[in-house]
Parts: structure tokens; C-alpha cells; sequence
């Protein structure tokens, strides 16, 4: 158990990417703390992993509040003690648009959700941080890294998580904390069904996503969530300030 007796706190942790970062986060050892928007798989979540015999909570939270995240943060190191992790996965991929057809209003909304709410996450987590000589995680994209059609404001807000990542990780390392970024691929979640069942042909949308990766098919949330296990983790205690790609070699050229 890699990360026994750590807390950490997940936010988005409720489904998809991060539900699967809390459950492996739990199996390891590690009190998860669960912070999302919505009530019901929120506490859905905590069930499932209490029921499997781990320590976990629930915190209902709007990352874009700042008091919010302050309570978030406060409930956790009330609970458990202490903070060792901060996963920041709360985010949101707006449907395909160009430019053109974004407003600055749009634009500022995800900017808040996507990249001021992880220099939130992580500016009320680091004095925390500082007395466990913990890490931060921040959930950014391959397409920060590739580019993506019709996705510009996505695309600037996961940039802007790994710049966020390396300017941390320089400032903080003399306090022993650790800061990266995970930039998956294709991962199949319910998000990814949900997306895939409005295509004409749902099997085939799926197909052609599986196609993107060299190794032929799309990530589980779990498998990312073993990533983000690893850099919590001492195993990880020399990496810091990197971008990590669980990527199934998407980044090296999606096959056509």
C-alpha cells in the first residue's frame, strides 16, 4: 500500500478520471476526500468506497468558489489531521466550437473552472503541504501538448495547468513539495458513452477514438488513477515539475 495513512483530496472525484484516481488512491491506503458538484454520485461515490472498507468522504463543492475550496480544504485536514496530496481533476470540455463562436464571457467561465480553480486547489492546499512535505497533481490534458480542432479555450486552460505546474514546482521544491501534471489520452468513462451515444453510430465513435491510440484502445480511469498513485507516492519522490502522459502514444501521431 504505496500511499497508507496519506489524505488526499480529489476534486471531481465523484466519476470518470477522478472517481477512478479516488478508488485506487483508497486501495493503496489513502483517506480520500471526494469534492464535486453533485450530491447524489457524490455520495454515491463515498458509499461504494466505505462499503469496500476504505476511509472516505464527501464534500459537496463548487471549485470555482473560492470559499468553497477553503472549506474543502479545511474539512479534510479537520477529519483526517492532514493533507498530504492535492488532486486537482475538477474540469469540463466544452462542445466543439470555433473562435469565432466563443465569447470572452465563455471564455473566462472555463478559464475559472479549469485553471483558477487548480491555482485555488493549490494555493490553499500548500500550507498544508508545507508541514507533510506532500505533492500536488494537476489533471491537464494531451491536448495541451498536441493541440485539438474547434477546442481553443479547453486547449489554453490545460496549457495554462502546465505552466501553472512547472512555476510551482520551482517555487516549492525547498519545501519538499512535489508538483506535476497528467495529461492523459482517450479515456473511457461515462462522460465518453454519454458523448458517444450521440453520434449516428455509437460502437464506431468509439472505434474511431480507440484508433487515435497506438496501442489501440482508450484508457481506463483506473489506470490514470495508478499514475497519479505513483507521483503521491515516495516512489515518486525525485519527480517533480513534469508533465506525465498516460497516453497510449497518442502524443507520437494518431494513426488515420
Amino acid at each position: 500500500m504505496k500511499l497508507r495513512d496519506q489524505v488526499a483530496v480529489i476534486t471531481g472525484g465523484s466519476k470518470g478520471i477522478g472517481f477512478g484516481c479516488a478508488r485506487v488512491f483508497a486501495q493503496h491506503g489513502c483517506r480520500v476526500v471526494i469534492a464535486a458538484r453533485g450530491v447524489e454520485a457524490g455520495r454515491a461515490a463515498q458509499r461504494e468506497l466505505q462499503e469496500a472498507g476504505h476511509q472516505a468522504r464527501f464534500i459537496a463543492t463548487d471549485v470555482t468558489i473560492e470559499a468553497d475550496l477553503q472549506r474543502l480544504i479545511d474539512a479534510a485536514v479537520s477529519e483526517f489531521g492532514r493533507l498530504d496530496c492535492m488532486l486537482n481533476n475538477a474540469g469540463w470540455h466544452p462542445p466543439a466550437m470555433s473562435i469565432d463562436q466563443i465569447s470572452l464571457a465563455d471564455f473566462e467561465a472555463l478559464v475559472r473552472l479549469n485553471l483558477s480553480s487548480t491555482f485555488l486547489g493549490c494555493k490553499l492546499a500548500i500550507p498544508h503541504l508545507r508541514q507533510t512535505r506532500g505533492s500536488i497533481i494537476n489533471m491537464s490534458s494531451e491536448v495541451a501538448l498536441i493541440g485539438q480542432a474547434l477546442a481553443p479555450s479547453y486547449v489554453a486552460t490545460k496549457a495554462g495547468q502546465i505552466g501553472l505546474t512547472r512555476a510551482l514546482a520551482t517555487d516549492l521544491a525547498a519545501d519538499g513539495i512535489r508538483v506535476n501534471a497528467v495529461c492523459p489520452a482517450g479515456v473511457m468513462t461515462p462522460l465518453m458513452q454519454q458523448w458517444a451515444d450521440t453520434q449516428y453510430d455509437p460502437a464506431a465513435a468509439l472505434h474511431m477514438v480507440d484508433s487515435w491510440h497506438l496501442l489501440g484502445r482508450m484508457a481506463t480511469s483506473d489506470e490514470i488513477g495508478e499514475v497519479c498513485a505513483f507521483l503521491a507516492s515516495h516512489e515518486a519522490s525525485f519527480v517533480t515539475g513534469q508533465v506525465i502522459c498516460p497516453d497510449g502514444g497518442a502524443t507520437l501521431g494518431y494513426r488515420r
